[in-house]
């Protein structure tokens, strides 16, 4: 049996008349597209479009909630009483589902956004908030997290379906969290080194650290960063390494799943 990995992109974060991202010629190698739910980006007309888009490619759509902050992009921490998290979370699935249905197509993942995500790795209460939500909502859900994080472990202890996600286009630190945003080169723009660090996580089991050292690293899904300005010169190197080794790209509705 050939291996098998997911790709993932976070998309749908324009906004009225301003444009954000490569969602069009992203959806040409992706199979997942998270959607921004009009908190920190997006909006009705843009979720809409994007899933009609995403049905046309044959990519599975996943909810991508945020805090509501537009300003900071998402990527501001806030903090919340659980509940309220837990709310806000279930309203951005609802939306989605409202124009999913437009199209024929379902919400069959969720991967949180920018300081979201980072927090829920960290902090019990978010993880289980954001795992409520979804429980309530579509028990059936994939919750997307990364490897060893709180949001693993609230997958598991709710019982909603899990997949493990890696970044095809980040530095990681010795400890195997993501390098810091703030530290020039964490976020790869060389397709070539993109395509490299894929590879070793895929093929090896292990993603290399900024530092070159070696680090067990097992994942379902591998993230592409569509708002970046190289995000499809790294989508096609990813995609072109993959395919060369023999893995086959499939949505994260067809990947085998942990148990």
């Amino acid at each position: 049996m050939s291996k098998q990995i997911n790709l993932n992109a976070d998309m749908g974060e324009s906004y009225g008349i301003y444009h954000i991202g490569n969602d069009l010629p992203l959806l040409k190698y992706i199979k997942s597209a998270n959607v921004a739910c009009g908190m920190h980006a997006g909006d009705a007309n843009v979720m809409r479009e994007l899933c009609e888009n995403a049905a046309k490619e044959g990519v599975s759509i996943g909810c991508h909630p945020g805090f509501n902050d537009v300003w900071g992009f998402g990527r501001r921490r806030i903090d919340m009483k659980p509940v309220e998290l837990e709310n806000l979370v279930a309203y951005q699935i609802g939306a989605l589902q409202g124009m999913a249905a437009y199209t024929g197509t379902k919400v069959t993942h969720l991967k949180p956004h920018g300081a979201l995500n980072n927090m829920a790795a960290e902090d019990a209460e978010y993880a289980l908030a954001i795992g409520r939500a979804m429980k309530a909502v579509d028990p059936k859900m994939i919750y997307v997290a990364l490897g060893g994080s709180e949001m693993e472990k609230a997958a598991i202890k709710l019982g909603l379906p899990l997949a493990r996600e890696g970044f095809c286009d980040r530095l990681y630190d010795d400890d195997g969290n993501l390098t810091s945003r703030k530290i020039p080169g964490a976020v790869m723009s060389d397709p070539e080194q993109a395509k490299r660090n894929v590879l070793s996580i895929v093929l090896e089991g292990t993603v290399i650290s900024r530092n070159g050292k070696r680090i067990p690293h097992q994942v379902e899904s591998l993230c592409i960063h569509g708002d970046e300005p190289t995000s499809v010169k790294i989508a096609q190197a990813v995609v072109q390494g993959l395919e060369a080794a023999g893995v086959k790209i499939v949505p994260l509705t067809e990947m085998k799943l942990p148990a």
